[in-house]
């Protein structure tokens, strides 16, 4: 938009719009001057100028029509499959209000439960288990403490769970301990005294039911008996429950279930993952972007969605405008939509050091040019650095709106995953005005690098979503190594090896001398097969000896070469949800021979998954699956690929080029157990455990995607009358 003296090409079919050769060059690198002057960036509306860029609905995201016939079925698919959980809630209701009648010594019908005020863009949650709560609850009417039905349930039956603070947290041993030196002299030891949970008081039920407020300790007051308090309507859920079980019966007895039977999965739209001895899953479904658009490849995602297994789909970013995903773009985009104030604040970034596990400081500017180029150390480690759920802000579509527009054309499968429309996606059927969970799209902008460092890599560890996800890698940048820096990783991993195991035998040694009772015996025996003969056991470095032997597998084999050929841009690894219980044991019996924050030894695990503590290494997983026979899926994401990962499938990824990723999370009908039995295990984590707060509410999705649903199948059924 300058005015001045450039080489200008204007376009020939519109004869409106004019790109210089520079910015053709600079913002446009895939196209060709020609191609520019055939049809420019704006008719092919990919254009990333600043007006376009700030420009929203110019991309129509739909991709396919669905029919009547289609939109019905998966009405009455999405009712099918809620309804054994919407009962449920309806039971758990019940139940309290028998509770109820009977301290009251009244029938249920003769004794109206107050409603508390409570607004729509207000959450109210359990000062338990922070839990939302939907509906009916205790209430304390001095201090207004509030508890959920569940609490309710395990006080009165003497088995509510320790959820005190856990007061631990790791401290910085200096620059040269991360780096496989001594720790600095000036570092404080962890005291013995904050390596613990809370006490828990005592808390029960009155021999007539009642619950009195939580003790002065957990945050209640202690005096008061709490009261039975509603949020929505007298019986609004129960007589949901009657209507949708109704409206089931008519539509089925009307309309006959259509069925289709797909043919055989072609063996191109399979994509082999896995070597598991005896076993139907080893291959994932992998279509193509253009297959998805049919209904049978809906179908068949259906078939094995419903199974727990991740599909993913390629060339996806075909179906969008070709809008850049250079990070310099996005980061254009942002500071034009700021204020002055705003674009200052976001001059330099928070980003995680992936080394150290902590966050740093840095210039935007140079962060991105880190993207391209590598960074390094002093000491010629490559420093990996990733920005999560940037821009910092739920309002993507706010701040990137074009962008958000191109992701959501891209994505495959939208009844599903429209964060919008899905028909199929329960997060969009909450009404206006209520408080509705952030899920996404968010993007995940971080380097990578082909070898396996083993320490410092550029991944997100092993964790388990509460909700289902897509994942489309929009845009990678491959890092070259200098002969240099290779040769001072060997050297620095023989140093961190030879750290790794000086502090597993000083572990053992503290161990004879007493450690936690109990563990002694399973723990020693874990470190005793983790320093096995091949390992160095002495504790000595020759620095003249083969390279390779202290290298181990994580830094060479024949993984980095498939990898290099397949020219991916990051490794996944997603577990079966089967497999959950030995992975779980797994990492408590290996859990010393990982690191965390600082690079110091995983020093406690309240939970192997939750806690986001681990990284399966090539090597941790071969040891997996000889000790457990548990092997997860592990494929290589390539450019324009979108993952489904299913709710409750742990996965952890490993970026082997810089990467931008953009995900969004949904929530199918299928997973809905899944999403209860995560929201049920996060509230028996501590109080202050990353994990714990239920972000997701899936009990109120459920109760409201019913009844957006009946009404949509109530207009469908009766206009075919």
């Amino acid at each position: 938009m300058k005015e001045e003296k450039k080489t200008i090409v204007s376009c020939s079919k519109c004869k409106k719009n004019s790109y210089c050769v520079r910015c053709i060059k600079q913002w446009y690198p895939h196209m060709k001057v020609k191609e520019v002057k055939d049809l420019c960036p704006f008719c092919r509306r990919n254009c990333n100028c600043n007006a376009c860029l700030h420009s929203a609905g110019v991309i129509e995201t739909p991709k396919r029509d669905i029919s009547d016939r289609e939109r019905a079925q998966h009405l009455e698919c999405l009712i099918s499959n809620l309804l054994p959980f919407l009962k449920q809630i309806s039971q758990e209701q019940v139940q309290e209000i028998e509770i109820e009648a009977n301290i009251r010594g009244l029938s249920p019908s003769e004794f109206e439960i107050p409603q508390t005020l409570c607004f729509n863009d207000e959450r109210v949650y359990c000062n338990h288990c922070a839990t939302s709560i939907i509906d009916l609850h205790r209430s304390c009417p001095k201090c207004s403490y509030e508890l959920c039905l569940s609490c309710c349930r395990e006080i009165r039956q003497g088995c509510l769970l320790d959820r005190g603070e856990v007061k631990f947290q790791y401290r910085s041993r200096g620059y040269d301990y991360i780096h496989g030196g001594d720790p600095s002299p000036d570092c404080c030891p962890l005291e013995a005294s904050q390596d613990h949970i809370e006490p828990f008081t005592e808390w029960k039920a009155n021999d007539d039911a009642t619950v009195t407020c939580a003790p002065k300790e957990m945050g209640g007051c202690g005096d008061c008996m709490l009261d039975l308090k509603r949020i929505l309507p007298p019986d609004w859920i129960s007589n949901l429950e009657v209507k949708a079980k109704h409206l089931l019966e008519i539509f089925r007895t009307e309309h006959s279930t259509f069925k289709h039977d797909c043919a055989e999965t072609r063996k191109d739209a399979l994509l082999k993952a896995a070597s598991r001895e005896d076993s139907c899953e080893n291959f994932l479904f992998c279509p193509d972007s253009r297959d998805t658009l049919k209904e049978e490849g809906l179908l068949r995602f259906k078939e094995h969605w419903v199974k727990g297994e991740p599909v993913i789909v390629r060339n996806v970013l075909e179906q969008a405008n070709g809008l850049s995903w250079e990070p310099m773009v996005m980061w254009r985009a942002l500071s034009e939509n700021m204020d002055t104030a705003s674009t200052s604040q976001f001059s330099k970034v928070k980003t995680i050091d992936c080394l150290a596990g902590c966050e740093v400081e840095i210039n935007t500017r140079e962060f991105f040019e880190g993207y391209t180029e590598g960074r390094m150390y002093s000491n010629l480690w490559p420093e990996m650095l990733k920005l999560k759920d940037w821009p910092p802000s739920d309002k993507f579509e706010d701040l990137l709106p074009r962008h958000c527009d191109e992701f959501i054309s891209a994505l495959p499968f939208q009844e599903y995953t429209d964060p919008r429309a899905g028909i199929l996606n329960l997060a969009v059927k909450l009404p206006p005005g209520v408080l509705k969970p952030d899920m996404g799209p968010k993007t995940y902008i971080a380097y990578g690098l082909m070898e396996e460092l083993g320490r410092g890599d550029s991944v997100t560890k092993l964790h388990c979503d509460m909700s289902d996800a897509v994942n489309i890698l929009t845009h990678t940048s491959e890092v070259q190594l200098s002969d240099e820096q290779q040769s001072a990783i060997s050297r620095l991993n023989k140093l961190h090896r030879a750290q790794d195991e000086r502090e597993l035998m000083d572990w053992m040694n503290s161990l004879k001398d007493g450690g936690q009772p109990g563990q002694q015996t399973q723990d020693r025996e874990a470190l005793e097969n983790t320093l096995s003969p091949e390992i160095n056991v002495e504790l000595k470095v020759d620095e003249d000896e083969d390279e390779d032997e202290l290298d181990g597998p994580t830094t060479s084999g024949s993984s980095s070469t498939e990898v290099a050929e397949e020219t991916g841009g990051a490794l996944w690894d997603i577990f079966r949800r089967e497999d959950v219980p030995k992975l779980e044991a797994y990492l408590m019996k290996h859990y010393k021979e990982f690191r965390h924050t600082y690079c110091s030894l995983v020093e406690r695990v309240i939970h192997p998954i939750h806690d986001q503590s681990f990284y399966l290494t090539l090597e941790h997983k071969k040891k997996l699956k000889e000790e457990f026979g548990v092997e997860p899926w592990t494929f290589l994401q390539k450019l324009g690929e979108a993952v489904f990962i299913p709710a409750g499938c742990p996965h952890q990824v490993r970026n082997l080029k810089s990467c931008t990723k953009v995900a969004a999370d949904f929530v199918s009908p299928e997973n809905v157990h899944e999403c209860l039995r995560l929201t049920e295990e996060f509230r028996q984590l501590p109080k202050n455990h990353r994990a714990r707060e239920d972000k997701l509410e899936i009990k109120k999705m459920i109760l409201y995607a019913v009844d957006e649903a009946l009404k949509d199948l109530e207009a469908l059924v009766s206009t075919q009358v």
